[in-house]
C-alpha cells in the first residue's frame, strides 16, 4: 500500500492510504471466506458458497463491506506503525474510493505538545477574608426564614404571602394550567406561570375571583403558543402570611439542639461563613495560579479532547440531575435547546479544563511531582473515614482496585501541583510586596 502524509497541524496526522491490487485481493478472498462461513444460503453448507452466489445472493455492496470493515481497520494500524505515528484515540476515516482500488483518508490524533512558560514567575494576590456582624445577620434571617410558620390572615394579598387557590386558564382554548388548590409565593421577582402573574394578585381577598389575560413568553416551551395571549381565571381561597420566630435562645435550640443560647448559635454561624469563605478564597486562588501558567504555556492538541471533555461534562450534570438520556432530552426539549447548542454552551469551559490538565501534567513531570504509597493509603483512609462495619469493607476493597486507585493517584498528583503552582505563585507576590517595603 501507498501512504501520504498530507500535513501534520493540531496535532493531527492527515493520511492518505492507498490499497495496492494484491492487497485487494487478499482481502476480498477473506471477505468471501468470511461470508460464506457465516451466512446460510439455500442449497449449499456453510463455507462451499462459491463466490459468484455469494456475491448474487447477497450483493455486491454487502461483500464490498465485509471486505472494508476487515481492510481498513487493519491497513489503517500498517499506515501508522509505518508512519510512527503514536494515536492517542481513534481516528477520523472516510473512504474515498472503492475502484479500482480503495483509498482512505485517516485524520489521526496525536499526543498533545506543552510548551510551559516561565511558570515560576507566576504571580497572584491572595484575598483576605473576614466574615462580618451583618453578614452574620443576613444569614440568621435566611434561618428565620427557614424555620418561620404560614398563619392564615383575614386581609387581601400582599407580596411575600403563600395564596391557596384555583387556576384555570387557556391558551387558544387549549388548556394551560389548571389546578385546585394550588399553592402559591406571591413573590415580586416570581414569573410562574408567566411573567406578570403575580402582579395580578395583591388585593384579592379569600372568596375572591379575578380573570386576567397574559401574553406567553417569546422563549416559551411550546412554540406555537408564543407571543399568544393566555386567558386566566382565579380564586383565592386562602390567603398565609409568614410569622418568623423571634431571635432567642429557643430558637437558637431550634436551629440545632447543640446551640444553647444565640451567642453560640451567631459564632457558630460565623465560623462556618468564615471556613466557606476561606475555601471559596482558596479555590479561586489556586485556579487564579493555574490560569497564570496556562496563560504563559504553548499548548497544542487535536480536538477530540475537547470533544471528549464536553461528553464527559454533559454525562457529569445529567448524572448530578439523576437524568438519563431520555430525561436529558426532555430537559433540552423544555429549555428550547438542541444538543449541539448544549455542547457549543459547555466547550469553553471544556476548552479550559483540557489547557489546565495538560498544562498540570507538564508542571507534575517539570517540578518531578509524584505520589507515594503513604500518600495514597492517607487518601483512602480519608475516603472511607466516615463509612463503618461492612460498607467500609467494601470501599476499601473497591478502592484497593488497580482502576480505582489510578484515579486516586491521578487525583492526589493534580492536587500537588495545583498547591505548588499556588506556592509559587504566593511567594513571588509576597516576594515583590518585601521589596516594595524595603524600597520605601
Amino acid at each position: 500500500m501507498k501512504v501520504t502524509r498530507e500535513k501534520t497541524e493540531e496535532c493531527q496526522a492527515y493520511l492518505t492510504i492507498e490499497m495496492e491490487d494484491a492487497e485487494m485481493d487478499e482481502a476480498m478472498k477473506e471477505a468471501y471466506r468470511h461470508l460464506s462461513g457465516e451466512v446460510k444460503i439455500p442449497g449449499f453448507r456453510k463455507g462451499k458458497a462459491p463466490r459468484q452466489v455469494i456475491e448474487r445472493y447477497l450483493g455486491k455492496e454487502s461483500v464490498m463491506e465485509e471486505m472494508l470493515n476487515h481492510l481498513v481497520p487493519e491497513a489503517y494500524q500498517k499506515a501508522v506503525r509505518e508512519q510512527d505515528l503514536h494515536p492517542i484515540s481513534q481516528p477520523e476515516i472516510e473512504v474515498v474510493q472503492t475502484e479500482p482500488a480503495v483509498t482512505f483518508k485517516a485524520v489521526v490524533p496525536l499526543r498533545p505538545e506543552v510548551t510551559l512558560g516561565d511558570y515560576q514567575e507566576i504571580e497572584a494576590v491572595p484575598e483576605t477574608v473576614n466574615v462580618t456582624e451583618e453578614q452574620i445577620d443576613s444569614v440568621i434571617e435566611q434561618l428565620r426564614h427557614q424555620h418561620a410558620t404560614w398563619e392564615p390572615v383575614d386581609r387581601g394579598v400582599e407580596f411575600g404571602d403563600l395564596v391557596v387557590m384555583d387556576v384555570e386558564s387557556t391558551v387558544e382554548g387549549e388548556a394551560f394550567v389548571n389546578q385546585h388548590g394550588a399553592q402559591y409565593l406571591v413573590s415580586r421577582d416570581g414569573a410562574a406561570p408567566l411573567k406578570g402573574f403575580p402582579e395580578e394578585l395583591p388585593g384579592m381577598k379569600k372568596g375572591e375571583e379575578k380573570q386576567f389575560t397574559l401574553v406567553v413568553s417569546d422563549d416559551y416551551r411550546k412554540e406555537e403558543w408564543r407571543g399568544k395571549p393566555a386567558s386566566f381565571k382565579v380564586k383565592v381561597n386562602e390567603i398565609k402570611a409568614e410569622k418568623l420566630p423571634e431571635v432567642n435562645d429557643e430558637f437558637a435550640k431550634q436551629v440545632n439542639p447543640e446551640f444553647n443560647d444565640v451567642e453560640t448559635l451567631r459564632k457558630r454561624v460565623g465560623e462556618s461563613m468564615q471556613e466557606g469563605a476561606e475555601a471559596r478564597v482558596k479555590q479561586e486562588f489556586e485556579n487564579n495560579a493555574v490560569a497564570a501558567a496556562v496563560e504563559r504555556a504553548k499548548i497544542e492538541y487535536p480536538p477530540v479532547l475537547v470533544e471528549a471533555e464536553i461528553n464527559q461534562i454533559i454525562e457529569d450534570q445529567a448524572r448530578r440531575l439523576q437524568m438519563d438520556q431520555k430525561a436529558l432530552e426532555q430537559y433540552l426539549q423544555n429549555a428550547n435547546k438542541t444538543p449541539e447548542q448544549l455542547r457549543e454552551e459547555v466547550r469553553p469551559a471544556a476548552v479550559n479544563r483540557v489547557n489546565s490538565s495538560l498544562v498540570l501534567s507538564k508542571v507534575a513531570e517539570e517540578e518531578k511531582i509524584e505520589v507515594s504509597d503513604a500518600d495514597m493509603e492517607a487518601e483512602i483512609a480519608r475516603l472511607v473515614e466516615n463509612t463503618q462495619g461492612e460498607d467500609k469493607a467494601r470501599l476499601k476493597e473497591v478502592f484497593g482496585r488497580e482502576a480505582s486507585r489510578d484515579s486516586i493517584r491521578q487525583v492526589l498528583l493534580t492536587r500537588k501541583t495545583v498547591e505548588r503552582l499556588a506556592d509559587i505563585a504566593r511567594k513571588n507576590h509576597e516576594s515583590k510586596g518585601s521589596k516594595k517595603e524595603a524600597k520605601k
